[in-house]
């Protein structure tokens, strides 16, 4: 791999479009915790509501629950704009519709910067990435191209007032990374708190104490003081 450079800092305004609640927090959040305090402007846009995570517990009942953890967790890193679209959770679709509902918020939230999730199939060797991760990475890479052309979803424009708008690079979570963000001890304490607010959801998947998965996920993806972002653009 080659020596991996450092993620630029000119620019202003970040939207973050991923699929479920959580998925900011498992990686990230140390990174927005960063650049908020730099006064930066990050925006969260979230596919779904996470309503199929928990096993034994009904969507009709996780949605709510899983939608205020995501706002607490948001809360713990300073992030204030936060968006649902409402897609079903384990079942979104890779289709013009999904294009559209975040073309639409790349116009209207006009980002510099865009960051997903690994859009790839496998995170490693014998890793398989979620169907959700899947088609949402690659939608909101599409999506990055159809908000900068006035032809492909012209009703944005036509039925709902929203002008082009070209971002400047688009960031993935990706095993494939060529950038770093230099991240600080208070962010990543911000990124371990941000993550712990998903409380039902990390007690679901293990046994092990919620604040302690929450720092050993997210010193993880710290390590040594950056996280690692594959860079567009």
């Amino acid at each position: 791999m080659s020596e991996l450079q450092e993620f630029p800092q000119d620019w202003q305004r970040a939207l973050v479009l991923v699929a479920h609640p959580d998925d900011p927090e498992y990686g990230m959040a140390a990174a927005v915790a960063e650049w908020l305090a730099a006064g930066k402007e990050v925006s969260y846009v979230l596919a779904t509501r996470g309503e199929a995570g928990i096993a034994g517990l009904a969507p009709a009942e996780s949605a709510p629950l899983r939608s205020q953890e995501q706002r607490d967790a948001c809360a713990r890193v300073g992030v204030t704009d936060l968006v649902f679209l409402d897609h079903p959770d384990g079942r979104i679709a890779e289709s013009l519709s999904l294009r559209r509902d975040f073309a639409r918020e790349i116009r209207r939230v006009k980002p510099d910067l865009v960051l997903t999730l690994n859009h790839r199939d496998e995170w490693g060797p014998g890793r398989w990435n979620s169907a959700d991760h899947r088609a949402v990475g690659r939608a909101v890479l599409d999506a990055v191209g159809d908000a900068d052309n006035e032809w492909i979803f012209p009703e944005l424009l036509l039925e709902e007032g929203l002008p082009r708008h070209k971002t400047r690079w688009v960031a993935v979570m990706s095993p494939q990374p060529t950038h770093t963000q230099t991240v600080s001890p208070t962010s990543i304490e911000q990124a371990v708190a941000s993550l712990a607010e998903h409380k039902e959801y990390l007690r679901a998947l293990s046994d092990e104490p919620v604040a302690e998965q929450a720092r050993k996920q997210t010193e993880m993806v710290t390590d040594g003081g950056s996280v690692a972002f594959e860079l567009y653009g």
